[in-house]
Parts: C-alpha cells; sequence; structure tokens
C-alpha cells in the first residue's frame, strides 16, 4: 500500500516509527523513525527512544505535519493525470 496510516497519523502531529519496506520510507521521510520490519530489537529501540526523548518526539511531530501537507489529493490527481498522458503519449 501507499502508506496513508502514518500518513494520516502524520497529519495529526503524531510522530510515527514506520517500516524501512515498501514505499514507507518515501512517506515518512526524515520526519518519523524508520525500522527494519524483521528487527524486534530495532522496532524495541525506537518506540524505547520515542517514549524517553521528548525533544525527538516534539522535532518530529513538528516534521509529520509539514512532511504530511505535501501529499494532498490535489497533487494525487495531477500527478495521476500526469502519468496517463505519458502512457498515451508513449503508447501513439
Amino acid at each position: 500500500g501507499f502508506g496513508l496510516p502514518p500518513l494520516e497519523a502524520m497529519g495529526c502531529g503524531v510522530p510515527v516509527i514506520a517500516s524501512t519496506s515498501s514505499s514507507l520510507p518515501e512517506v515518512v521521510g526524515d520526519a518519523g523513525l524508520l525500522v527494519d520490519p524483521l528487527d524486534v530489537d530495532a522496532i524495541a529501540s525506537a518506540m524505547r527512544t520515542m517514549l524517553e526523548d521528548a525533544n525527538l518526539r516534539s522535532r518530529l511531530s513538528a516534521l509529520s505535519i509539514g512532511r504530511a501537507a505535501r501529499f494532498t489529493w490535489d497533487a494525487c490527481a495531477a500527478q495521476t493525470f500526469a502519468a496517463y498522458q505519458d502512457a498515451l503519449a508513449i503508447s501513439r
């Protein structure tokens, strides 16, 4: 999937921990902590860090709102339309 759950959380200013797999690194960027989804120790460490570091939570919260604002439905529609135009141009 695209990563709507972390994006929605980020739009609310919630700092997130997300997987390094699929599209999540592109969605989360530097506005969250990224971990290997198969590394239990890395997940636990990220959770501990997020719980214990108020400055990190505050910084990621601020970054999250700005990062999520870049993903709008208008931008999605424009990019989808452009992709279809490109596909049609290539097939001609």
